[in-house]
């Protein structure tokens, strides 16, 4: 097990973790939600309680993914709610509110993601007032309202919950804005993915590199629906509680291909994918995801998503190849 560092514990409050630690007893381990973590301690609400580990007492530590609903392989284990909830942590909008078990939030209207409430839980009130709640908050902010609202897969005991939600938002009229499709894939599996598929190694005057941060020439590059990154956009590609940001770059320094991966929740996340339309076709997107999803073992992750257009059949088409499956879609819906 990897152990973040003191500083880190911190961003996984509120995350599932499981921690290894000595005490009077010997070695120990702990799983369960953390409920606080300060420079000297950590909480974790075990099985039987609460459970108080010293910082220094830790011998090994990591976050995990939600508790499995279904028998399945880990990418597919995960009910439609929980997974939308560990995708949120991958891209935190710069406000974020909870109505209940509605997650609210606003990032002065760049993406989607971080400009919509995720309806995946029960607002702890009548469903046309937290539908009233819901546009008065966006309202406040100057952004139009809008709805992430996942489709719920057979047998799944959240989809009731999901259903009953979506209906409230289109009995208000709301208009429907790009179905996306979220597919994923075992992290082990994309590892090496060019020679798994038989591709040929990159031109010789190509390298990957891997970075924290995005660097000027990767901002600039990069595009959400054609829109350039504003300033607040940064801090959106940052939110994760880790990423890493992928860059194809030829011998001239020129960048070609690019990529962002990300960790929460025990998953990685795949995203802001890019190749030039005079490098396609030749293994760059398919070294990008072994890149990302090397990086993603290394550090303890043992599933990937990624988030796709559901109209884009030549990305969907590429995407399978590589190994991803369709765990579920989700729709925007506008006020």
């Amino acid at each position: 097990m990897n152990t973040p560092s003191s500083s880190r514990w911190a961003e996984h409050v509120g995350s599932r973790v499981v921690i290894r630690f000595r005490d009077g007893e010997g070695v120990r381990d702990v799983l369960g939600e953390l409920l606080a973590a300060d420079e000297h301690t950590l909480r974790v609400q075990g099985r039987r309680g609460p459970v108080e580990v010293r910082l220094g007492s830790v011998v090994a530590g990591k976050p995990v993914p939600p508790k499995a609903t279904r028998p399945a392989p880990p990418h597919l284990a995960l009910s439609v709610a929980d997974l939308e909830l560990v995708m949120a942590k991958h891209w935190q909008a710069a406000e974020q509110d909870w109505l209940g078990g509605w997650l609210l939030r606003a990032s002065g209207g760049y993406t989607g993601r971080a400009n919509s409430v995720l309806p995946v839980g029960e607002p702890g009130m009548p469903l046309d007032v937290a539908l009233t709640e819901v546009e008065d908050w966006y309202t406040e902010r100057g952004l139009r309202p809008r709805a992430s609202l996942p489709e719920p897969r057979p047998n799944d005991l959240d989809g009731e919950q999901l259903l009953a939600a979506a209906a409230v938002f289109e009995g208000a009229g709301w208009e429907e804005i790009t179905p996306t499709s979220v597919l994923t894939a075992p992290v082990a599996e994309l590892r090496g993915l060019q020679a798994r598929l038989g591709g040929r190694p990159l031109p010789e005057d190509l390298e990957i590199t891997l970075a924290d941060e995005p660097d000027p020439v990767w901002i600039e590059q990069y595009r959400y629906r054609g829109q350039a990154v504003p300033e607040h956009g940064i801090r959106l590609l940052t939110s994760a509680p880790r990423q890493v940001f992928a860059s194809v770059k030829t011998s001239a320094g020129e960048l070609v291909g690019l990529g962002r991966g990300s960790l929460a929740e025990g998953w990685s996340g795949l995203t802001a994918m890019k190749v030039l339309p005079q490098w396609r076709r030749q293994g760059l997107s398919l070294a990008l995801i072994g890149a990302v999803a090397e990086w993603s073992w290394q550090h303890g992750a043992m599933s990937m998503y990624l988030q796709v257009e559901a109209g884009n059949e030549p990305a969907l088409a590429s995407y399978a190849k590589a190994g991803f499956v369709f765990h579920h879609r989700y729709r925007y819906l506008a006020g």
